[in-house]
């Protein structure tokens, strides 16, 4: 048992790309901290329906939702169908893709695509949610960024263009809405283990490029979600914070 046990109970949060190793820890995470957590996919629809099923069996309380976040109408349409059951206090924009290259070499396709799911997805999902959850003057809203954003990486301008926006939102939007009871907070992993960075990085490059010599796990990042999630980070918004294992 922790301090942070049913922190969150009665709180409806939602994590977006939840089909994934980093989303579903996370959304784990937040079930274990009491929250009803709406669990996005779209493509990994099936994962997050296993996922949600797993949780409700432990007790907890999670529902898959799925749809595009890539179309407006799309993602108009599930945060209408969200908030028919009330606002969302916890919003976890985890929701990205790689679709790495060389800038010299990248199609306008890698471009966009790439920007239109971490970024104007973001937009799609949090603004029609913020004002639901300013009326309760309490909130949290949590954007996944990345080290790349901080630090930048080779091949892949279009995602640190992304998750550098990403950062600079989570700043500016946080002045909005302090004064409301309502965090705005980014987290910017490393490398994570997962079947993405295990495509990327071998075990010895991770050992020869990271202090710490090994890869965080999910758990980890979820770990600094759940806290951020929670009343006793009342205090902090508008931060960018690492877990890297001291790569930047």
């Amino acid at each position: 048992m922790n301090a942070n046990l049913m922190a969150l109970s009665g709180e409806r949060a939602l994590v977006t790309g939840a089909s994934g190793a980093l989303g579903g820890a996370i959304a784990t995470r937040l079930a274990e901290m009491g929250a009803h957590v709406l669990l996005h996919a779209n493509s990994g629809s099936a994962k997050v329906q296993a996922l949600a099923d797993s949780l409700n069996a432990a007790g907890h309380a999670a529902e898959p939702i799925k749809f595009d976040i890539t179309s407006d109408d799309a993602t108009a349409a599930a945060v209408a169908q969200m908030l028919a059951g009330g606002a969302v206090q916890i919003i976890v924009n985890n929701a990205g893709i790689h679709d790495d290259a060389v800038f010299p070499g990248m199609r306008p396709a890698q471009w966009h695509q790439v920007i239109d799911v971490s970024l104007h997805g973001f937009f799609r999902v949090t603004q029609p949610l913020v004002l639901p959850m300013l009326r309760t003057r309490w909130g949290r809203i949590l954007n996944i960024s990345s080290v790349a954003a901080l630090a930048g990486n080779r091949g892949q301008v279009n995602y640190a263009a992304a998750k550098g926006a990403l950062n600079s939102a989570t700043k500016a939007l946080s002045l909005e809405l302090a004064s409301r009871g309502v965090t705005v907070n980014a987290i910017a992993p490393g490398i994570i283990a997962s079947p993405m960075a295990a495509s990327a990085f071998d075990a010895e490059t991770i050992k020869r490029i990271v202090p710490a010599q090994r890869a965080g796990t999910p758990e980890e990042v979820a770990a600094l979600a759940g806290f951020l999630a929670s009343p006793q980070a009342g205090y902090i918004t508008g931060q960018v914070i690492s877990v890297n294992g001291g790569l930047y």
